[in-house]
């Protein structure tokens, strides 16, 4: 999968994360499609249209394609797989990113005190990473190569924010795991990551960082830029021994070092152990029942 020229769809790519991935990827020569909501300033709380993303995609060496997609419909997804295969013909990469974040998620207080709104993260996040991953595999299977990432984070192994947002980034590593298993079963040469993101440098974080510096300050200069997870995604595309990676939950930041990556001024971001002692991605069992 090492030649440029990828096709690429990132979900969730208005902002954010998102945004920062398919700008890597850009870099990259690869077409990328951006899928989101925003399509104009004020369809947002924060910053960012799927339009910025794609023009920022395109003037970093790319193609970025705007599509206008809600990750919560079924059918405008089946929508985004059938113009990238009637265009294209086959699709490279997968990032599942989309996931819908409000802002209630960081108050303090129990899940109970927060608004019932806060579970859209398992039908924006789980079950639409589930949806755009099977519409993916069907491109993928025929053309026997791709790579489809779930983007997760730590909080899938300790309390992060309340059980919604652990049960979603669980959920990316899980099902990463599992997908890969049915793909190796399959004997096909398709492979399913999960990547631990750390603290991102986007216009969300930072508006929480300037509510509470008390209790926020202490991640400025400690954030990964939002490009640093894109860079990985490529290195893994360009991996060899992708397949072998299959099915893991990969700490961002570590498998950075792997590549030799570093985040922008040549900074190397810290990894999940190195800011909470003994904290690793849970190790799934090797046990298969079909």
């Amino acid at each position: 999968m090492g030649e440029a020229g990828k096709i690429a769809i990132v979900t969730g790519a208005s902002r954010g994360a998102g945004k920062g991935i398919a700008i890597a990827l850009g870099r990259h020569g690869c077409t990328v499609y951006v899928t989101g909501r925003s399509r104009q300033a004020g369809d947002h709380a924060l910053p960012g249209t799927i339009y910025e993303t794609a023009e920022a995609v395109t003037a970093a060496g790319g193609r970025g394609v705007p599509v206008r997609c809600d990750h919560a419909d079924d059918t405008e997804v089946e929508a985004v797989f059938a113009r990238v295969e009637k265009e294209h013909g086959r699709l490279d990469i997968l990032v599942n990113n989309a996931a819908a974040i409000h802002d209630e998620l960081t108050d303090p207080g129990g899940f109970w005190e927060k608004p019932l709104k806060l579970a859209g993260l398992i039908d924006v996040g789980v079950r639409s990473g589930y949806v755009a991953s099977w519409h993916a595999v069907q491109m993928m299977v025929r053309q026997n190569s791709g790579l489809i990432v779930f983007t997760s984070a730590s909080g899938a192994a300790h309390y992060s924010m309340g059980p919604a947002y652990g049960a979603h980034k669980a959920s990316m590593d899980k099902m990463a795991f599992d997908m890969a298993s049915d793909l190796r079963h399959a004997g096909k040469s398709v492979a399913v990551v999960s990547i631990w993101m750390g603290a991102l440098l986007t216009d969300r974080l930072k508006a929480i960082i300037a509510s509470n510096q008390e209790k926020y300050g202490h991640l400025d200069g400690r954030c990964e830029t939002p490009e640093f997870t894109g860079e990985v995604i490529w290195a893994l595309c360009n991996d060899p021994d992708l397949q072998a990676l299959s099915g893991s939950t990969l700490v961002g930041a570590q498998i950075a070092r792997d590549y030799g990556i570093t985040d922008a001024g040549g900074r190397v971001p810290a990894t999940a152990q190195e800011l909470h002692p003994g904290l690793k991605p849970l190790a799934f069992h090797h046990a298969v029942v079909r």
